[in-house]
């Protein structure tokens, strides 16, 4: 998949500048061809709980930020970010204090 058609599933309309911070963070995601197509499952599955994969504006990571209504959909949520980082050999590193994780990579 290219990264327009990328961009476009994570719900970003593409421009030069998305298209360039994509491809860092891409370039920096360890083994991304590895996991890009469970980063954009998660993706779907994480819409049901008003959270999403997005692109972090200050790391070159992608970011699975939860933003739930309520605490019982936000342990959905976490549950989800759980089970796809053990079920696909995904390091996360969580943005202290809040529900935001960085996906890493593909563990090692």
């Amino acid at each position: 998949m290219n990264n327009e058609a990328m961009l476009k599933q994570l719900g970003y309309a593409p421009n030069e500048a998305l298209l360039s911070q994509a491809e860092r963070i891409i370039n920096n995601t360890h083994e991304f061809n590895k996991i890009q197509k469970h980063i954009l499952d998660l993706h779907e599955h994480l819409k049901v709980d008003d959270s999403h994969v997005a692109m972090s504006n200050s790391e070159d990571y992608f970011k699975i930020k939860i933003e739930a209504p309520s605490p019982e959909r936000t342990e959905e949520a976490m549950e989800k970010v759980d089970r796809f980082a053990e079920k696909y050999k995904v390091d996360l590193k969580q943005v202290s204090g809040k529900n935001t994780f960085y996906i890493i990579g593909f563990s090692k």
